[in-house]
């Protein structure tokens, strides 16, 4: 396994537990058979856990196996507030609280605000007190570092990055996403700023291994080296210095296996040639699926009714390349759940961003098309729900 360095200087290891994906059996997570998964991940130096409160049964499976095994000086445990969910410090207590009851523990070595899209909530959270109480928390030792984990634009995450003295934070990146969400702008920013990153979703759920186009798992079918679509995947990010973790969501024996050994032999600077190679073909022919050839680069933006333009389009092309589920979920996670909203259909059609589109995209014409697929009567619902509620 190799290591790196949090902002206290503790090592990490470079592959992290993601907890959300434990197998169930029935309605309720098998957990001997997470347990046998979690602790042979443990054993072979996986140091970094991470839940939430919002994973149905994770803290606590987490929190039982951790006990069961006498572990918990050897790991790191990560978890999150659903801020969202909560309209008083009395209501932040209470879950802090609760998590730490299924958790089995006195203490949060990563606590973050769940889903931070906006510098807007941040404030709004600050003026509840939230500071304070987080202060009081690393004063005390229950909480040992604190951060946020997002999903949105680049540039609202280096806003939030210089938000408060963050430990660490959390962002989506993978191949795929190397210049849509944060990105790896938004990578070397925090990088730059001392903040360990924390990488989920660097296979998308999975979509960069069981969905990938035909043609792409030819690719991998016909490769000499025999080299696998997740440890490519997990190569190429193992391969920036700036990455401090990556999260996997394993769920058998194998998969731990497999991602055990792909750390212990990755490290900056390992992607060779060949794999550069591999990597440029295979997003060939996701892109060959996609309905926009937008490439990210954020010339468009930003719009003046606070459209994300490349962030609906690279949704907009998921769901063709990926699912329309995926799409659409990933749609209303970056677009609706935040007070600023940035959804298509704010466009009034100006074409201020079609000028500084070097792909020439008939951008307003898009955003329409966009729209009408990913704006569904649930999506209205749900946006017109977080509005009335304040869900942001």
């Amino acid at each position: 396994m190799q290591y790196r360095k949090d902002k206290k200087g503790n090592d990490i290891s470079i592959l992290g537990y993601g907890c959300m994906r434990f197998t169930k059996k029935g309605n309720s997570i098998d957990l001997d058979k997470a347990e046998k998964e979690l602790m042979a991940a443990i054993e072979g130096g996986v140091n970094y856990l991470d839940t939430a409160y919002i994973y149905p049964g994770s803290e606590a499976a987490v929190g039982e196996i951790i006990n069961r095994n006498q572990c918990r000086e050897k790991v790191y445990l990560a978890t999150k507030l659903p801020h969202y969910m909560i309209k008083s410090m009395e209501g932040v207590e209470k879950t802090f609280k609760e998590e730490l009851k299924r958790l089995q523990t006195d203490y949060i070595d990563f606590y973050l605000m769940h889903m931070l899209g906006d510098v807007s909530v941040w404030e709004k959270l600050k003026n509840m007190g939230m500071v304070e109480w987080i202060e009081g928390k690393l004063a005390s030792g229950q909480i040992r570092n604190i951060g946020f984990s997002y999903h949105g634009s680049s540039d609202m995450f280096k806003k939030l990055v210089d938000a408060y003295d963050w430990d660490f934070c959390q962002i989506q990146y993978n191949y795929m996403d190397e210049t849509s969400q944060a990105g790896v702008e938004g990578l070397k920013y925090a990088n730059a700023k001392g903040l360990p990153v924390i990488i989920m979703e660097p296979l998308r759920g999975g979509r960069l291994v069981d969905l990938l186009p035909e043609s792409a798992k030819e690719l991998f079918h016909k490769d000499p080296e025999g080299r696998t679509p997740a440890e490519l995947a997990f190569k190429w990010l193992y391969s920036q210095p700036e990455v401090t973790c990556v999260l996997s969501g394993m769920n058998s024996l194998e998969m731990v296996e497999q991602n055990l050994k792909t750390a212990s032999e990755s490290h900056p600077g390992c992607m060779t040639d060949s794999d550069k190679t591999l990597i440029e073909l295979v997003k060939k022919e996701i892109h060959k699926s996609v309905k926009v050839g937008c490439t990210g680069c954020g010339y468009c933006m930003p719009c003046p009714k606070g459209v994300d333009i490349p962030g609906t389009f690279r949704c907009y092309n998921a769901m063709y390349s990926e699912g329309k589920n995926s799409g659409r979920m990933d749609y209303l996670q970056c677009t609706a759940l935040r007070k600023d909203t940035s959804s298509a259909s704010q466009c009034i059609g100006c074409g201020k961003c079609e000028s500084h589109c070097p792909q020439h995209i008939e951008i307003r014409k898009e955003l329409k098309n966009a729209a009408a697929q990913l704006e569904t009567p649930f999506y209205k619902v749900a946006k017109a729900g977080v509005r009335l509620f304040k869900l942001w």
